[in-house]
C-alpha cells in the first residue's frame, strides 16, 4: 500500500490543521494544565491520523476524532513516563475530567479558546511574546510563518515560544477568563489577540490563498463572546464591527480564478448586507457613548467605505479626518501608511508619496505596494517598477504576489 493518504484522507487532515487544531489544543491544555503536553499530543494525533484514516476511512467527525485520540495520546504518555503512582493517578483523573469533552461545544463562556486567548495575551509575558502565542495557539500559524512575520529566523521564533510556554508553566499563569474586577486591564491585550487572528485570516501571511475563512469566523467569534463578557465596553463593540465590516468583502476580494481584486473593483451588490447592517449598528452604538477609541476609529472608517454605492461615491475627506484621529491616539507607521491612501484621495498622490518615503517601513510589502501605486499615479513608471519588485520579494502570499507582478507589468 501506497504511504501516501488517498485525496480523501488527506484533504481531510489538511482541513484539520488551520480549522480544529487549536480547538483541540485548547481542550487538552483545559484537562492537562500544561500547553506543551496539548500540543504534543495533538500533533501525535495528526500522526496517527496520516497512518489510520488511509486504511479505515476519514471519521463522521474528523475534529472529534482529533480531540478523542489526543486526549488518549496525552494519557498514554503520562501513564508511560510515570515513575510513581501520583503520575498514574493524575492520567486516571485526567481520563475521567475528559469524559464526555470530545465532541461537545463548551458553554458561550466557559469557551476553551477564550481562555486561551486571555492566558496568551496575559500581562506577564512581554507584548511580542503575546503576539507570537497568539498566532501560534488561536490562529494555528506555523513556526515558519511567525517567523517570517517577525523577520527573526525560524529557530529563533520556535525558542521565544517555547521559552514563553515554559514561563506559563513555571509562574502558574492561570488558563481562565479573569474575573469581572480583572477583565479591564486585562482587555487590551485580548482584543489585539483577536484583531491579529482575524488580520491574518483576512490577508494570509503566506501560502497561496489570499484569505482563510476558518481564521475570520473564529475571530469574529471571539468577538462575540468578548461582548458578551464586557456589553457596555465601547471598544469590544469596535472591534466586532471591525471585524465584520471587513468580512463582509471577503468574498468579493478575489476572481472566480483567485486572483486579488482592489477595493475600488469589487462587485458592492455581493457585499454581505447582514454582516455590513450589523456592523453600521455597533458603530453607532460607539457613537452614541462617545468615548472613541483605535478599534472605533477604524470600525468608523470602514462603515464609510460600506456605506458608498461605488467607489467613486466614498467620501474620503470623512475617512481622512477619521485617520487623523486615529493617528493621534495610535501614532504608528502602519496607520500613517493608512492615512497617506486617504491624502491621494483628498490632496493628491504627490503629498501622498512624501508621506510615505518618511515612513520606516522598508520590510512591509504593502508600504512597497502604496509607493508603487502612488508613482504610477505620477506617471514615474520606470521608479514604480522598482516598487513593485520590492514589494514582490518580500511578500510571501501567492496571490497577493501574482497580483503584485500583474501591476507591474501592465505598465
Amino acid at each position: 500500500m501506497s504511504d501516501t493518504p488517498p485525496p480523501d484522507a488527506a484533504a481531510a487532515i489538511a482541513r484539520l490543521v488551520p480549522a480544529d487544531t487549536t480547538r483541540a489544543v485548547a481542550i487538552l491544555t483545559r484537562l492537562a494544565g500544561d500547553i506543551d503536553l496539548a500540543e504534543d499530543a495533538v500533533q501525535d494525533a495528526l500522526a496517527a491520523a496520516l497512518v489510520h484514516w488511509p486504511s479505515t476511512g476519514v471519521p463522521p467527525s474528523p475534529a472529534g476524532w482529533l480531540v478523542t485520540t489526543a486526549k488518549r495520546k496525552l494519557i498514554d504518555r503520562l501513564r508511560r513516563e510515570s515513575s510513581r503512582e501520583a503520575r498514574h493517578a493524575e492520567a486516571t483523573a485526567l481520563e475521567a475530567l475528559g469524559r464526555g469533552d470530545d465532541t461537545e461545544e463548551t458553554p458561550a463562556i466557559d469557551d476553551d479558546r477564550l481562555r486561551m486567548l486571555f492566558t496568551c495575551c496575559h500581562p506577564a509575558l512581554a507584548l511580542q511574546v503575546r503576539v507570537a502565542l497568539t498566532l501560534r495557539l488561536i490562529g494555528g500559524l506555523t513556526t515558519a510563518a511567525i517567523a517570517r512575520a517577525f523577520l527573526v529566523p525560524e529557530a529563533t521564533m520556535a525558542q521565544r515560544l517555547t521559552r514563553a510556554r515554559h514561563k506559563i508553566r513555571d509562574a502558574r499563569i492561570p488558563y481562565r477568563v479573569p474575573e469581572a474586577a480583572d477583565l479591564p486591564e486585562r482587555l487590551a491585550g485580548a482584543l489585539a489577540g483577536g484583531y491579529l487572528v482575524f488580520n491574518e485570516g483576512y490577508t494570509a501571511s503566506s501560502g497561496e490563498r489570499l484569505t482563510r475563512g476558518d481564521l475570520c469566523a473564529e475571530a469574529i467569534r471571539l468577538g462575540r463572546l468578548l461582548r458578551e463578557l464586557m456589553p457596555d465596553e465601547p471598544e469590544v463593540a469596535g472591534l466586532l464591527a471591525l471585524m465584520l465590516l471587513v468580512d463582509a468583502r471577503r468574498d468579493t476580494r478575489t476572481s472566480a480564478d483567485g486572483d486579488l481584486v482592489l477595493l475600488a473593483d469589487q462587485d458592492r451588490a455581493r457585499w454581505h448586507r447582514p454582516l455590513i447592517d450589523e456592523g453600521h449598528a455597533l458603530v453607532r452604538e460607539c457613537l452614541r457613548v462617545n468615548r472613541p477609541g483605535p478599534y472605533q476609529l477604524q470600525a468608523a472608517i470602514q462603515a464609510v467605505h460600506t456605506d458608498a454605492p461605488s467607489a467613486a461615491a466614498t467620501d474620503w475627506r470623512q475617512v481622512l479626518a477619521l485617520y487623523d484621529q486615529l493617528l493621534v491616539l495610535q501614532p504608528t507607521p502602519i496607520v500613517a501608511l493608512n492615512r497617506a491612501v486617504a491624502v491621494a484621495e483628498v490632496r493628491g498622490s504627490a503629498e501622498a508619496l512624501a508621506l510615505v518615503d518618511a515612513l520606516p517601513l522598508g520590510g512591509f510589502h504593502v508600504f512597497h505596494a502604496v509607493r508603487a501605486d502612488l508613482l504610477r499615479r505620477l506617471a514615474r513608471d520606470d521608479e514604480a517598477r522598482l516598487a513593485y519588485d520590492a514589494a514582490i520579494a518580500v511578500t510571501a502570499n501567492d496571490a497577493e504576489r501574482a497580483f503584485l507582478r500583474r501591476r507591474r507589468d501592465q505598465h
